[in-house]
């Protein structure tokens, strides 16, 4: 007679059971668009109010999903209260981007590979306007952690305003392991850190054609003393004064700028 498996196979097991039955709705007309137009999502549910459908007629064709046409004073998708939906909504399974080597080294040849790390960022705002971002300046992938990290959700596909479509948004297991695998590849760890001595463009000066990874972490806690000491080179962005500060979203956004060196 087989033993019983262990618990932690037991764990693993239901994990990827639930992860296979995950589903997110996604609202807003930008962003239902944009999941429509992408062939690589499978759609499950679509609730549009008339108008909605009208503007949205040419996606919902290209994706053949049949609509469900709602009353706008009771629109049945299941979101958050003060969502603004815009009379669309998407039910969706999470997007699959494939293991993390094939995905961060992917990319135009005529630059190097660049990438975001997110330690315990859990603000979907800010993760939208990251992935944006990150767009926006050629990352071949934002990281985060399974945990303690935003999932994808409606509020964070709207924020990114198309981004999460197209921008690669890998959800690791361990940060720190991540790290170094990413260093193995040749990437250069350099984590945001406001009380570095060096100041990013500085750092920059010496890594010219060599991959990077930025490290950013949460608002207020900053990056773990684990990341910290995983980190190649901890650096700052420098500010004109001494008060004020940069949210992480705003920092991704300048420290991306630097590194790709233009303007």
């Amino acid at each position: 007679m087989a033993g019983k498996k262990p618990t932690w196979v037991i764990d693993k097991e239901r994990a990827k059971r639930a992860a296979a039955a995950q589903t997110v709705w996604l609202f807003g007309l930008h962003a239902v668009r944009d999941a429509l137009e992408n062939p690589a999502r499978t759609k499950l549910r679509l609730v549009v109010t008339r108008n909605a459908a009208d503007k949205l007629a040419e996606a919902i064709a290209e994706a053949a999903i049949a609509p469900e046409i709602a009353d706008p004073r009771r629109f049945p998708a299941p979101l958050d209260p003060g969502s603004v939906h815009q009379g669309a909504a998407l039910e969706v399974k999470p997007l699959a981007w494939g293991p993390l080597a094939e995905t961060v080294l992917t990319g135009p040849a005529d630059r190097p590979p660049l990438v975001v790390l997110l330690d315990r960022v859990t603000d979907p705002h800010n993760v939208g306007a990251i992935l944006r971002s990150a767009e926006v300046f050629g990352a071949a992938a934002v990281i985060s952690t399974a945990r303690s990290a935003a999932p994808e959700t409606g509020a964070l596909a709207k924020t990114a305003s198309g981004a999460l479509e197209r921008q690669p948004y890998l959800r690791v297991r361990n940060l720190a392991e991540t790290m170094e695998e990413l260093r193995a590849m040749g990437f250069v760890l350099l984590g945001l850190d406001g009380t570095a001595e060096d100041t990013i463009g500085t750092a920059l000066r010496d890594l010219t054609d060599r991959p990077i990874a930025l490290v950013l972490g949460a608002e207020g806690p900053g990056l773990r003393d684990k990341t910290k000491d995983t980190c190649d080179r901890l650096v700052k962005i420098p500010f004109a004064r001494d008060f004020g500060s940069l949210n992480v979203s705003n920092a991704a956004a300048v420290a991306l700028y630097a590194c790709r060196g233009e303007g």
